[in-house]
């Protein structure tokens, strides 16, 4: 049967197979939850051509202030991205922006959402939340987990989208990165922990945060995430791992082994259903990132979050099923 496990399948390649021979792909490995960053139509037709797929659709950061500003270009959007497909592609999804909180265009994702829910309700589709992705950056404190708050900066703009969320019963989207953490602070972070091979019983550090206990770094900040909610009324709100990956190459801890060995951690955490310690027995939605490396984005690390080549060849085994 399929994964509970998606995928994120970005674009930002000049030697990227085509969209029919990736979803392919997708397909020969039981996995049929994608997540895309722009509506590409491309993309969206061999998705939908496939059958049985579901898909987060992303909204280009550009294009958030039209979509805040202007209900009409929403409704475009929608009956352009949206509608065509619907018959033949499940939209888990519609994310108005990614990583743009806290940042110049913070300000837009909770009009942006409004209009792209109206929009969607107008073409009578009532069952596809609308949400915003956010990455850490958007967190002023996270340790120990409990604490977990927004930072100043971000409150302003991220409580009321939660708020939003949670009236509605639509879920958060949480790019989630131990190893930027780890990158940014390895003296205080235990690798293991990072990677989560505790959780596995490989020793390694253990986190004690009131009477729940932490064995990895990637349960630790969902469950950040999941305080940090709380905090600005958004008790009821589901957290969906939008992204999560560790690069091959690129870094001196961007290693095939250190991204083999997270990636098959959280991959096993995500089937498992079990939880994390905030939310024991809730399944954590998951998304890796990537399907591909991309060649266009940053040198270094950036380039090497794919499970696979363009030439369709693993970078490392992977067991998503």
């Amino acid at each position: 049967g399929a994964t509970s496990i998606g995928i994120n399948y970005g674009l930002l390649g000049d030697n990227l197979p085509s969209p029919d021979r990736c979803v392919s792909l997708l397909k020969s490995r039981n996995v049929n939850r994608v997540r895309i960053f722009d509506p590409n139509q491309d993309v969206l037709t061999a998705l939908a051509n496939a059958g049985g797929m579901e898909v987060v659709l992303g909204t280009l950061n550009s294009d958030l202030e039209q979509l805040a500003s202007n209900p009409s270009y929403a409704a475009q959007w929608v009956s352009a991205h949206v509608v065509p497909f619907r018959a033949r592609l499940k939209f888990r999804y519609i994310t108005a922006g990614n990583e743009v909180i806290p940042g110049p265009l913070a300000h837009l994702v909770l009009d942006a959402m409004k209009n792209l829910d109206s929009a969607l309700k107008s073409a009578q589709i009532t069952d596809v939340p609308v949400s915003t992705a956010i990455s850490f950056a958007s967190i002023g404190k996270s340790f120990p987990p409990s604490a977990g708050e927004f930072s100043d900066e971000s409150k302003p703009y991220v409580a009321p989208v939660v708020e939003f969320l949670a009236a509605n019963g639509y879920p958060l989207l949480a790019n989630v990165y131990p190893y930027f953490a780890y990158k940014s602070d390895p003296t205080n972070i235990d690798r293991e922990y990072a990677l989560g091979n505790s959780a596995a019983g490989g020793g390694g550090k253990r986190v004690v945060d009131g009477n729940l206990e932490y064995l990895g770094l990637f349960d630790a900040m969902v469950d950040t995430m999941y305080a940090a909610a709380e905090k600005v009324k958004g008790e009821a709100v589901k957290v969906v791992v939008s992204e999560t990956g560790w690069p091959s190459a690129g870094a001196d801890v961007a290693t095939v082994d250190n991204a083999r060995t997270y990636v098959n951690n959280v991959a096993a955490k995500a089937r498992s259903g079990g939880g994390t310690p905030r939310r024991l027995g809730s399944e954590i939605e998951t998304y890796l990132f990537a399907l591909f490396n991309e060649d266009l984005k940053a040198q270094g690390e950036e380039q090497n979050f794919g499970l696979y080549r363009p030439d369709l060849t693993e970078v490392y085994k992977v067991d998503l099923n």
